[in-house]
């Protein structure tokens, strides 16, 4: 009887553990990148409730995430910067967190015009 109780509540505990995500599934904080033409871009994020805050880093010098948000899985965020003349310029983002990947899309807004297209980038390792 004692054996047949330990069993039950073995089975009932792995059969728990299996439904739950995976860490980093509902949390986006940690360092990202991914490949652009010019290189690999890379992210620093921090979730704070369901605020994200960050910066890009870049040779030229870091740019701050602003209007981050991470609700559900989805994670949206822009990045203002500037053109090598000194024009503005802002990164958007938005995607969906699913382990260590986000997949989703991005949009540069330039002075002269848009680009915009698929973006995936992936946990680095720390």
């Amino acid at each position: 009887m004692m054996q047949r109780l330990l069993v039950a509540a073995l089975v009932v505990a792995c059969t728990g553990l299996v439904g739950l995500a995976r860490p980093g599934d509902d949390d986006p904080t940690g360092t990202w990148q991914w490949t652009t033409p010019k290189g690999v871009g890379t992210l620093k994020l921090k979730l704070e409730g369901d605020k994200v805050t960050g910066m890009m880093v870049r040779k030229a010098g870091n740019l701050k995430v602003e209007d981050g948000i991470f609700r559900g899985g989805a994670i949206s965020f822009r990045v203002p910067g500037g053109t090598p003349g000194g024009q503005p310029m802002v990164h958007m983002y938005q995607g969906k967190l699913e382990g260590d990947s986000i997949k989703g899309s991005a949009t540069i807004v330039l002075p002269d015009r848009v680009v915009a297209g698929d973006w995936e980038a992936k946990r680095a390792k720390e």
